[in-house]
């Protein structure tokens, strides 16, 4: 019997990755010649050695299609290996059921499940009251005295059924390979990310109009409030010394003054590398306190890891042949055409792989000592895969708890080579895809095609990109990307500034005008909050409703559903009560305004069955962010204004 099209599987030899309590499906493809029927199961031994058999569905399809549901709990790298058999008891029961009630080959059908019982007692598996049912039974088959009714109770008996369901009577069975998955840690997939500059939290204007810089310790006074609204990652930007060669101005212009604090991600200069944190910022202890606060309030820390040079790194003087060098004697500094950073030298990995590879190694494992366990990859996909899968192995071998996260703005090629090589999180195009068909297709696709392997961060914004949408949609646009990336992925990540609707572009640029990247920024959260001219309450009720609803922390039960309007989106996330953290069933539904100009009236229309409801069958909902109550089922209206209510988050009250 083939055994073909397994999952979880990920491109060419790479392994599929999972995360603590993930809801992960297991299926393969088997099938047998002529009419006889069939079982698949998998075998799943865990890291600790423990071992677990279960059973597959067939999925119902006619594609000969099998699958069950798992959610490894314990971290580490378990080995699965799928069996497909022969199901003797199935076949029987199947024939014996349309046999015996027409009266066709009554004595040899009875004895023949007479003889498939007797096999499934000689294996000595079941417990007592299991052996007094199939005894039973092959008595009642084989009894003189019992009519083709009693018989016809035996093959339709389910706890016979479900018995032999799960320890069944097998033949000719076909063993698959082994093959391995790695399950992470939970915040590997499922997380809640604020970015900001450590430089402008807390910064100051001086009498003479210039700026003062913030420190890692009134950087750390923000944390309370980014923890209130229920954000558990921190991101920061490179927090290294800045280059002043070639140091860039406000909106990336070339001129710089001494009162420009530069690009953060123009790296190094005489006061150290990348090992080294800015002084402007505080000391490597001021570091490791806010690292400490961070985790204080329940919040991880990642950084920045963004391998290029300022042109007056140490590394490049040390360490010339690790750059590029023109023919006119210069090295060439990094562009993106039509972009142009004359502030930073990229690395070229090809004249001392080894000397490169060790020094990078030797950065990571400084920044875990002191205490940072996320990376954020600044351009991963300008350097050599190969690195990376080296990178994050060598890295996990000593600190399994690390996280990486790619920053592939890239093509879909090298985004997902650099998933499956070993980057537990990505950026993906979320950004771009706005309208509901772009975004019925492109989180399908996520929680489908890619989730063995790649998982999504969707960020709502960066330093580097302020959408059109976000820049002509007004504060609806905010509240509405906010309510997607949220919900309809484990992991989302916001940028400090989105919640005060910053949304004023740099002409001819898809960035902010006046970008932190290049200038400090002096933000009043509190004083817009108090006003009411803040996202911030959007954003604490949403991350709580993530905290609240494990369906939330689920990729792959995604399901997009049908509404009569194109700007109408609606999807369901759902987790069943045997593999929810809380041991209940769990159902969101989200049905959102994706036009910010609009009121829309509409049909929306479900696929029940998608969490186990029936279809025709009626349900209450909750609105998780109104608190309105509404009892549902398969076809309803719904009425969307974009300015006032863009969206309904409807928990499932089962």
């Amino acid at each position: 019997m083939p055994l073909s099209d397994v999952v979880p599987a990920a491109p060419g030899a790479y392994r599929p990755k999972g995360y603590v309590g993930e809801v992960i499906p297991f299926g393969a493809t088997a099938f047998r010649e002529g009419h006889d029927l069939i079982g698949v199961q998998v075998r799943l031994t865990s890291p600790s050695g423990a071992q677990s058999l279960h059973r597959l569905q067939n999925t119902g399809t006619g594609l000969d299609r099998w699958q069950v549901l798992l959610a490894p709990l314990e971290q580490g790298v378990w080995t699965f290996q799928f069996e497909s058999f022969a199901d003797d008891f199935l076949t029987w029961q199947h024939a014996a059921h349309l046999k015996l009630a027409a009266g066709v080959d009554i004595a040899v059908m009875r004895e023949s499940g007479a003889l498939v019982l007797e096999r499934a007692v000689a294996k000595g598996k079941h417990p007592a009251p299991e052996k007094a049912l199939l005894t039973a039974a092959i008595k009642t088959l084989r009894s003189s005295d019992a009519d083709t009714t009693a018989a016809l109770g035996v093959v339709d008996d389910p706890d016979l059924a479900a018995m032999l369901f799960a320890r069944p009577v097998m033949s000719l069975i076909t063993v698959d390979a082994p093959r391995t998955l790695l399950v992470e840690r939970a915040r590997a997939g499922v997380g809640s990310w604020y970015e900001f500059f450590p430089r402008s939290e807390g910064a100051t204007r001086r009498a003479d109009g210039s700026i003062a810089s913030g420190t890692f310790a009134t950087a750390q006074k923000r944390l309370p409030a980014v923890a209130g609204m229920g954000f558990d990652v921190v991101y920061l930007p490179p927090i290294h010394p800045i280059g002043t060669i070639n140091r860039k101005g406000p909106n990336n212009t070339l001129v710089a003054t001494e009162a420009d604090p530069g690009s953060p991600w123009a790296i190094g200069s005489a006061a150290g590398g990348h090992d080294a944190v800015h002084p402007d910022l505080g000391t490597m202890a001021d570091f490791r306190a806010f690292v400490a606060a961070a985790r204080g309030e329940g919040i991880d820390v990642a950084l920045d890891l963004a391998l290029q040079a300022a042109p007056d790194h140490p590394w490049v003087t040390e360490h010339p042949e690790w750059f590029t060098t023109l023919p006119d004697g210069t090295i060439a500094y990094a562009e993106n055409p039509p972009k142009k950073y004359q502030d930073i030298y990229p690395i070229n990995f090809d004249n001392d792989p080894d000397g490169i590879r060790a020094e990078v190694l030797r950065v990571v494992r400084h920044w875990i000592a002191q205490g940072v366990t996320i990376f954020r990859v600044d351009n991963p996909h300008t350097k050599p895969l190969q690195f990376w899968e080296w990178l994050i192995a060598e890295v996990l071998r000593q600190n399994p708890d690390v996280v990486f996260l790619a920053e592939a703005f890239t093509r879909p090629a090298p985004l997902r080579a650099l998933a499956a090589a070993g980057f537990q999180q990505s950026y993906t195009y979320f950004t771009w895809r706005n309208t509901k068909t772009e975004l019925e297709e492109f989180l399908t696709g996520l929680a489908t095609e890619t989730a063995d392997y790649l998982r999504p961060n969707l960020f709502v914004n960066t330093p580097d990109i302020l959408t059109e949408y976000l820049q002509f949609g007004g504060r609806a646009a905010f509240a509405i990307r906010a309510i997607i990336a949220a919900t309809a992925a484990p992991t989302w990540g916001v940028y400090a500034g989105f919640e005060l609707f910053e949304s004023v572009a740099r002409p001819g640029a898809e960035e902010n005008i006046d970008s932190e990247k290049y200038e400090y920024k002096l933000r009043d959260f509190d004083a817009a909050e108090a006003s009411g001219d803040s996202l911030a309450p959007l954003l604490r009720t949403l991350n709580g409703i993530r905290d609240a609803h494990p369906a939330l922390s689920q990729l792959r039960s995604f399901r997009a559903h049908a509404s009569d309007d194109d700007a109408i989106l609606v999807y369901s996330k759902h987790i069943d009560a045997a593999l929810s953290p809380n041991g209940k069933d769990d159902t969101i539904i989200v049905v959102v305004n994706v036009d910010p100009h609009s009121v829309r009236e509409t049909m929306v229309h479900l696929d029940t069955t998608a969490f186990d409801i029936a279809p025709g069958e009626q349900f209450p909902v909750v609105d998780l962010l109104t608190g309105a109550t509404w009892t549902w089922s398969d076809h309803n209206y719904v009425r969307l204004d974009a300015f006032t209510q863009p969206a309904h988050v409807l928990w499932v009250k089962r």
